[in-house]
């Protein structure tokens, strides 16, 4: 049996509290490795390793820390492959998927490559009276990162990655359904450069996740996972003084217009609601047809291309989405279609027996397609996290409009059309906080932000770009004067720059 270990201080270090996580081949359904589950201690250990490298790593330039990303990056793409074949066999997801997931994670790395740019401060000559003004941003000192399991490298790589380029230490808590990825990025980090204790990797179940949020020397905090762990984790952070950026669960609809071009739609529903078994968080579960010819249309044509869909094992080249992460999370999307059809939504496909021949074992599900589906659903009000698209038929476009701004999620959003005024309308008055213009999966590019809206996000600064820096430094800002002659006299009021 393969044993994962934590990554501490520049060295592995296995486990020492006897309790372990299994780590699953979604493909065959058989335990591949097993994982630690760290004690407070270990990360104690951890953090304090954290807290001694980054004195030292804060005071090196920002040129010097660029060039350390810079040959992370090269590192990553030198290792894409055989990373993308570890991550698809501890996920499921296809290989192609995972080399997605590496780099969109490897943008935000090639973004703080430019760190010494982005942290110039603000200077104002004359100010007042011989008085000069201006500011800095610092590190905060050791910050921590937990990340779920459908995106194991490309989210601890938009944490990480800002928060170490502009000083920080890091110590990320990846899920541990898939945590061997997570490890070689903290390897490959050591090998492009960073000293020893500048990226630790720590794993663990609730009571590592609870010493991270009450750990005093943790500064900041950034999650990604579901709203209620989301809340659970901004709560506690900031109850304990830290700095929270807390990312959870999502129900993006996708609404299409009479004039949408319908061929790019289907295309575009099929990738988004059913790619990497609908398990991301920007997947598009729910489509919102406006007007019946146009439901009755996307109806029609959404059965047909599900029909030529292939699931397969992870490494089959020719299947467009793979196996879920575990039996569990396979159970959870069975029953929720059950539920929709006592909901009363008219099962349109049924996924739910689809078997592999071969993999009978593996965490396979097929796709499904939902009908008639209606607001005050729980199957609608709830994240399902697996390969099943709901329609949900509106009769205008105030009523699709109301659909996404009113849902308790508001991650992303997306609209097919070819009428610029309606696009432009919807993308101003939607309450989400990404939205896609005849684009599916609207993810933000590296220098822009990710962040969501509503029970999507809790804090108010998002992932990565600009908003990244802000989330993992702090403002300094100096007024300095320089007196020449007499003394003068004391100010007993508060200074003004007349």
């Amino acid at each position: 049996m393969r044993s994962i270990a934590h990554f501490v201080n520049g060295q592995a270090l296995a486990g020492a509290s006897g309790r372990f996580g299994d780590v699953f081949n979604p493909n065959t359904g058989e335990v591949q490795a097993r994982v630690p589950l760290a004690t407070d201690a270990e990360l104690d250990a951890a953090v304090q390793a954290a807290a001694a490298a980054q004195i030292g790593w804060a005071a090196t330039n920002p040129q010097r820390r660029a060039r350390v990303m810079f040959d992370f990056k090269r590192l990553i793409e030198r290792d894409m492959n055989s990373l993308a074949e570890i991550l698809s066999s501890e996920h499921g997801k296809v290989i192609a998927d995972s080399k997605g997931d590496i780099q969109r994670g490897l943008e935000v790395i090639e973004f703080a490559c430019g760190i010494p740019h982005i942290l110039k401060g603000d200077y104002t000559e004359g100010a007042g009276p011989g008085i000069d003004v201006y500011s800095m941003r610092q590190p905060l000192g050791v910050c921590a990162g937990i990340t779920p399991f459908n995106f194991p490298a490309m989210i601890p790589m938009w944490m990480f990655g800002i928060s170490i380029a502009v000083g920080n230490t890091f110590i990320l808590k990846p899920s541990e359904k898939d945590p061997t990825v997570p490890v070689k990025l903290a390897e490959l980090m050591m090998e492009a450069g960073a000293p020893a204790g500048v990226l630790n990797v720590v794993h663990g179940d609730k009571t590592c996740v609870d010493a991270i949020l009450t750990h005093p020397l943790i500064r900041a905090i950034s999650f990604v996972g579901s709203s209620d762990i989301a809340h659970y984790v901004y709560q506690t952070g900031t109850a304990h003084g830290k700095r929270v950026q807390a990312m959870g669960g999502a129900k993006n609809h996708g609404v299409v217009l009479p004039d949408a071009d319908m061929d790019q739609v289907v295309k575009d529903l099929s990738g988004a609601a059913f790619g990497s078994a609908g398990e991301r968080c920007m997947a598009l579960p729910v489509v919102v047809p406006v007007g019946k010819a146009t439901a009755d249309e996307l109806r029609e044509r959404m059965v047909a291309e599900i029909q030529t869909l292939k699931v397969g094992v992870s490494n089959d080249l020719d299947a467009h989405y793979g196996p879920v992460v575990s039996a569990q999370h396979r159970a959870k999307i069975v029953d929720y279609i059950q539920i929709g059809v006592d909901e009363g939504a008219e099962l349109v496909v049924d996924g739910r027996d689809f078997a592999l021949q071969g993999f009978e074992k593996g965490f396979f599900i097929g796709p499904s397609l939902f009908d008639g589906v209606k607001k005050g659903m729980k199957t609608y009000q709830e994240e399902i996290f697996g390969p099943v698209l709901q329609i949900v038929r509106a009769e205008t476009f105030e009523e699709a409009l109301a659909l996404p701004s009113e849902h308790q999620y508001g991650n992303g959003v997306a609209i097919f059309t070819r009428n610029g005024r309606a696009a432009r309308e919807f993308a101003s008055r939607v309450n989400v906080g990404m939205v896609g213009i005849n684009v599916p999966i609207p993810v933000p590019v590296a220098y822009h932000t990710f962040g969501g809206w509503k029970r999507s996000a809790f804090g108010d600064t998002n992932q990565h770009g600009v908003e990244g820096v802000k989330f993992y430094t702090k403002v300094k800002t100096i007024t300095a004067r320089w007196p020449e002659g007499e003394i003068e006299d004391s100010a007993f009021v508060i200074p003004t720059m007349k």
